[in-house]
């Protein structure tokens, strides 16, 4: 399984906020702009608590069974590995929404925030962002911490080690 990479996170933010930033103003210009919603952050910060946790419980686990603690629970590969997978398309998912609630939130900010309504809707463009970046980072933890160690040259990197 391939390493998330930043750039194609930041990446996919960037594409996405170009593009619901000209959406917005597009939409703005025929009419009403759609609000965003405010479960949008508290939804995000959810998987990012979630996420986090996961990684938490995983590495103390990983660490118990690595130090061969007694009555220890051991991790099963595929349970890390979902979890992984998980995290990772979080990641994605939450960079491309971040990067669509960015967009729509610099529109706003750009238009002026004399109206109230308006004002609140940058708000919590703005606080979706930022769970969406504790997504992405809960989520390269979580990677982290289910990375198998390097090769040492020996020919067993990793082959002893659960995850």
């Amino acid at each position: 399984m391939k390493q998330l990479r930043i750039k194609v996170l930041v990446g996919l933010f960037l594409v996405a906020g170009v593009l619901a930033w000209g959406g917005a103003r597009l939409w703005d210009s025929f009419g009403t702009l759609p609000s965003v919603p405010v479960a949008a952050p508290i939804v995000l910060a959810l998987l990012a608590s979630v996420l986090a946790a996961t990684a938490f419980s995983l590495r103390v686990r990983l660490r118990e069974q690595r130090e061969r603690r007694p009555g220890a629970k051991g991790v099963d590969p595929l349970v890390a590995a979902r979890a992984v997978v998980f995290g990772q398309a979080s990641a994605l998912v939450s960079s491309l929404v971040a990067g669509l609630y960015g967009g729509v939130g610099v529109f706003l900010l750009a238009s002026g925030l004399d109206v109230g309504p308006r004002r609140d809707q940058a708000i919590y463009a703005g606080l979706s962002v930022l769970a969406g970046a504790a997504v992405v980072v809960a989520a390269l933890f979580l990677e982290r911490v289910c990375k198998l160690p390097e090769d040492d040259g020996k020919g067993n990197g990793g082959v002893n080690s659960v995850v």
